[in-house]
């Protein structure tokens, strides 16, 4: 039996406005108690954010974000010390402040881009960098994405990763610390979605760890109420059925990293599923995977 290691990263957002959970974890006592029970289910790590990247989301200042992420950070570092905690960003200095409190890993949908000290905070600490490729940004990435915002999706998504990592490189970021996110739901349609998932095996030859996040995205919601003849996406809270659809088929297809809010679940489906594809399920820490 090949044994390969996967990693559960479990979503914690500390957020008011996030399309599935905002305002369930806004108190830092809340998010950390959430964060304790991801952690119990099986994520070997916890990415923390508190700046919402849903279509149409509006920034939230660098001095707010760490209001709400450090208390959680710093204490999440202290009661769960397995647990490698990531945090959702662009700013520099709320990746500064976070990886100074505790956390071990960056998680940047601009994948670098929003912010030029960024690459350098990453660098001197050492950290593990996950790269995201957006079309656009939340406010806008949604609006006028159509068939023909891409020659070909997947190479298009790629050939922008390749050129992320290089500079990441670049700029003082080992390679072996690099993750790379195709960005499912960032400015893509549905059918762009599906050809990602589909074409992962073409990521995966990049050679750094591929992280999936479909978990309750609007898309999963068109397409199971297109199937029901509904006009409107299905809610958030019925779309479980099609995260873990769409996990199972990514580690099918090469990921190593799957982000989702219901963390239980889904590893549960993605054990049985590595024992039917005859691979042995060792869960790591992102650190352990980025050095695979």
């Amino acid at each position: 039996m090949l044994t390969r290691s996967y990693a559960l990263m479990g979503i914690l957002n500390v957020t008011p406005d996030s399309f599935s959970d905002g305002g369930l974890y806004l108190s830092s006592r809340a998010a950390v108690e959430h964060g304790m029970q991801l952690a119990r289910e099986g994520a070997a790590i916890v990415d923390i954010g508190g700046e919402s990247t849903r279509p149409g989301a509006e920034p939230v200042s660098a001095a707010e974000q760490m209001r709400r992420v450090l208390p959680v950070i710093e204490e999440l570092a202290d009661a769960a010390p397995d647990v490698e905690l990531s945090i959702d960003t662009s700013s520099a200095e709320v990746a500064a402040r976070a990886l100074a409190a505790g956390a071990g890993m960056l998680n940047d949908v601009t994948a670098l881009r929003g912010d030029p000290e960024m690459a350098a905070i990453v660098a001197d600490a050492g950290a593990e960098c996950c790269l995201m490729h957006m079309l656009g940004e939340p406010r806008t990435m949604q609006r006028s994405v159509s068939g023909s915002s891409y020659k070909d999706v997947l190479s298009d998504v790629k050939g922008f990763l390749e050129e992320r990592m290089a500079y990441a490189v670049s700029q003082g970021i080992a390679e072996e610390r690099l993750l790379l996110d195709p960005g499912i739901g960032f400015g893509k349609t549905v059918a762009h979605n599906l050809e990602l998932l589909r074409r992962l095996p073409e990521l995966a030859e990049l050679g750094r760890p591929v992280v999936v996040g479909t978990s309750r995205k609007s898309f999963l919601g068109r397409i199971a109420a297109d199937a029901a003849g509904q006009d409107q996406p299905i809610d958030v809270s019925e779309r479980l059925g099609g995260t873990i659809a769409t996990n199972v088929l990514a580690m099918e297809r090469g990921a190593s990293v799957f982000r989702v809010h219901d963390v239980k679940v889904v590893r549960d489906a993605l054990i049985a599923t590595a024992a039917t594809l005859g691979l042995a399920w060792t869960s790591t820490s992102a650190s352990r995977q980025t050095r695979a």
